[in-house]
């Protein structure tokens, strides 16, 4: 077991620091049958997977906030009077929310926390949202949807980080994936939801996920690395006790954290000029690079406009489509959290990629056909979209939407994390807010012209992957950050 100090009062047990620590749980040795009895009930109730569970509902919001836009289109454009080109401005509006977000979440992640950045990015998430139930036009409209999206530009960073930071290494792979599930959760729960309740009610519900995280954060263990890197030796002893269990040795552990962060001050932030250094520029390039080609590959035009995609591709049930789709990408991304550990990050990221580029050129092909075949054939190729869509959501799933988060997190070094983290998740929504805007005009323009580009981006991806982007699976994070030295 870890060291811990005298507090000054005398007597062995549990004690609560103060919040700003983030280590609510520390464990004296002690010959009270009490304080046994205590410890046990921590050491059960208190875990890994408690943690992970409580910041999932960060990105639960996430991806509700992603998918609001999709089934309450029709039904807010009708109440507020709304032309197309303004509920577009709505749309949009969360991923510039977002930039701005990202920008400051690695700072403000840095000097409160993970957990007090995750308390910070909850208050202008759940106003949004109230603002957003409330609205009687659309300046009240895109105030409520900017506000949701600067806290979700803060939770889409602080939660890969804080989970990576947090997990043991042959867990980081699966628990790093549970970002990406809780995402794709919030999608499948705006598109369900939105078939039955108005849009005002759902965005009440919007509040949810974020009002139950804030109590949440209060039982459980902020980043041990963090804490290392603050200077609060013992808090991160204490935390990573909690974390592993008070009858783990983390001696080890413990020891390379120390090291890892013995460079780096507290309070201390690293230039941009250092980041020339090939040992900073090297993991940088590649959280930027699989961040914005995440984007690129058009996954947010499908989700943000797949009715308006299964209708133009002549499926009558587009809604049920829709629906099916956020269905699927709940099950496959399910399915992927057990592989990442067992098949390794890049073996994923490749066969995502690959799947991702096949099934965009079959709906292109799909698309291009349908202008001039008969009509006679339209039912066979409105199933072959459907087929290159349904593909298209699988490949995203398996890889592409979860690992270049997880990669993020573990690849950059602790000292730069602030600021190169801030700038790969600002790459990541500019790229979302590009292609949010540009997929209704390249829609218009080319229903199987847009396809094609995504298909291109896809191979593109997968080339990035088998260059450069190195494996990480079963190494510690300290391990990975000294590999780019």
């Amino acid at each position: 077991m870890a060291s811990s100090r005298d507090d000054g009062s005398g007597e062995d047990g549990l004690r609560k620091p103060l919040l700003h620590t983030g280590s609510w749980y520390r464990m004296r040795q002690t010959g009270s049958s009490m304080m046994n009895s205590s410890a046990i009930l921590l050491r059960e109730s208190v875990s890994i997977y408690l943690c992970v569970s409580i910041v999932a509902l960060g990105p639960i919001t996430f991806g509700f906030m992603c998918g609001y836009s999709n089934p309450t289109q029709g039904d807010i454009m009708n109440d507020l009077d709304l032309t197309i080109p303004e509920f577009s401005v709505f749309g949009s509006l969360a991923n510039v929310g977002a930039m701005v977000g990202a920008i400051s979440s690695g700072q403000i992640a840095e000097h409160i926390g993970r957990k007090g950045s995750l308390m910070i990015a909850s208050i202008p998430n759940i106003i949004g949202w109230l603002i957003i139930s409330i609205s009687q036009d659309s300046s009240f409209l895109n105030m409520g949807r900017l506000l949701t999206g600067f806290g979700v530009g803060i939770i889409s960073y602080t939660v890969p980080v804080y989970i990576a930071e947090v997990a043991p290494q042959n867990l980081r792979g699966s628990l790093g994936s549970v970002n990406q599930l809780a995402v794709t959760i919030g999608i499948m729960l705006a598109y369900l939801l939105g078939l039955f309740l108005p849009w005002r009610v759902l965005a009440i519900i919007g509040t949810l996920p974020c009002t139950v995280l804030v109590p949440g954060l209060f039982f459980i263990p902020e980043s041990p690395r963090w804490l290392a890197k603050m200077g609060l030796t013992e808090d991160c002893e204490t935390s990573l006790q909690v974390l592993r269990g008070f009858e783990t040795d983390i001696t080890n552990e413990v020891n390379e954290i120390k090291r890892s962060v013995a460079s780096s001050t507290k309070g201390h932030t690293i230039r941009v000029a250092e980041l020339r250094r090939k040992r900073y520029w090297y993991p940088l390039m590649i959280g930027i690079g699989l961040l914005v080609l995440q984007q690129l590959s058009g996954i947010n035009g499908v989700l943000f406009y797949s009715s308006k995609i299964f209708k133009d591709a002549g499926i009558s049930s587009f809604k049920a489509a829709t629906l099916g789709i956020g269905a699927l990408m709940v099950v496959i991304t399910g399915v992927s959290t057990s592989l990442v550990d067992n098949m390794g990050r890049r073996v994923l990221l490749q066969l995502s990629s690959a799947l991702m580029a096949v099934s965009s050129l079959l709906a292109a092909a799909a698309f291009y056909l349908e202008d001039v075949m008969p009509k006679d054939y339209h039912g066979i190729l409105a199933t072959l979209s459907l087929v290159g869509l349904v593909m298209l959501v699988i490949g995203f799933s398996v890889g592409l939407g979860a690992i270049p988060w997880l990669i993020m997190s573990e690849i950059l070094p602790v000292n730069i994390k602030s600021l190169a983290g801030s700038v790969a998740t600002l790459a990541n929504w500019l790229a979302a807010w590009l292609v949010t805007m540009s997929a209704p005009l390249l829609l218009t323009w080319s229903s199987g012209g847009t396809f094609l580009i995504y298909a291109i981006i896809s191979a593109f991806t997968l080339t990035f992957v088998t260059l450069w982007v190195p494996e990480t699976k079963g190494r510690t994070l300290e391990e990975i950050q000294a590999s780019f030295r």
